[in-house]
């Protein structure tokens, strides 16, 4: 299995830049699945549905997460909901999983 994965997407540039060559670095590669770490994609903190959802439609698998996950509480709802985020399960037990 070929795995694509990009480690810390920041921000709006980083999301842009990621945009602009997926699909370049799939046809060079060719992996079976794309991740991204994804904790940072709004600005440096959190993870949101809107910041999200192009990079799901590009082809993006799934998106791993740390610490800055949770930065953004209007976001818990989605993280929540979203099964390709891939959540720490050594949070605390009253975080959300």
């Amino acid at each position: 299995m070929r795995i694509l994965f990009f480690g810390d997407v920041f921000g709006k540039p980083a999301r842009a830049l990621l945009l602009q060559e997926l699909q370049n670095l799939k046809s060079e590669f060719n992996p079976d699945f794309v991740i991204i770490n994804g904790e940072n994609l709004a600005d440096g903190k959190g993870l949101t549905e809107r910041v999200a959802k192009p990079l799901w439609q590009a082809g993006v698998d799934a998106m791993s997460s740390g610490n800055h996950l949770w930065d953004r509480e209007e976001s818990i709802e989605y993280i929540i909901k979203e099964q390709r985020i891939v959540r720490p399960m050594n949070y605390p037990s009253p975080t959300p999983r």
